[in-house]
């Protein structure tokens, strides 16, 4: 069994075993302990995806322009908020993207404030998710440069002069290449540390000084979900305006 293993994850592996192992040999992959394959951070990461759809299922029947409920209030003014955000980027024609941006932000904050429930924990906490969202906005950006601009996308990488071209081009790859380390490194670090603090003096200290680390978890949690949000949309401004 592996070491902090959470009761959703042991109720996984003890039941699901099977499935996770069968997965990973479609992709000619081992699970390091085949009897117990599924991790913490995966779990709570479907976990997140599961309350999102049934948030989304049942929001959508219940959508009204007449009469709004309190949840509709709230997405429009999240869809408000990540508009206006787009526009002070710079970002034009943002409505293309918004879907993205709405989806990485609120799926960032849910993952970040699991971990406040008892007996579950932020996957935030573990690399290989703030990994996934970073090559995925990576890919992402790259795909409307290209998208946008066709192959005279490549031209971003060449520097406003055609002669410094040679020593721009490495430099311009390193720092593309650069940027879904930082995203990782930067929302996997703050998130990792926060979770510990709080941890440490939630069980060591009881009701004042909790209450006051879990604030500023909260806290934490939307502000590196807006940080990586904001830095994606900075990255498709760049690879979409014409400006370049």
């Amino acid at each position: 069994m592996h070491e902090h293993e959470l009761w959703l994850t042991a109720w996984f592996n003890d039941h699901l075993a099977g499935l996770a192992n069968a997965i990973l040999g479609l992709f000619h992959m081992t699970a390091e302990n085949p009897a117990r394959p599924w991790e913490n951070w995966l779990v709570m990461e479907l976990l997140v995806v599961a309350i999102m759809m049934v948030g989304a299922a049942m929001l959508r029947p219940r959508l009204s322009v007449d009469k709004p409920g309190k949840f509709q209030h709230l997405m429009e003014v999240f869809y408000g908020f990540f508009k206006d955000t787009m526009e002070d980027v710079g970002i034009e024609h943002g409505e293309k993207y918004v879907n993205y941006f709405g989806s990485l932000f609120l799926f960032i904050l849910a993952m970040n404030l699991i971990g406040l429930i008892p007996g579950l924990e932020s996957p935030t906490m573990s690399w290989s998710v703030p990994l996934a969202l970073a090559l995925a906005t990576f890919l992402y950006y790259n795909f409307w440069g290209f998208r946008n601009h066709g192959v005279s996308y490549l031209q971003q990488f060449m520097g406003p002069i055609w002669w410094l071209a040679p020593l721009m081009i490495p430099i311009e790859i390193v720092s593309h290449l650069a940027r879904p380390m930082s995203l990782t490194i930067r929302l996997y670090a703050n998130m990792f540390a926060g979770e510990q603090v709080t941890g440490a003096f939630m069980s060591a200290v009881h009701l004042v000084v909790p209450v006051i680390f879990m604030g500023l978890h909260v806290f934490v949690a939307f502000l590196q979900a807006y940080i990586f949000m904001i830095l994606a949309m900075i990255y498709v401004r760049g690879a979409v305006s014409h400006d370049h």
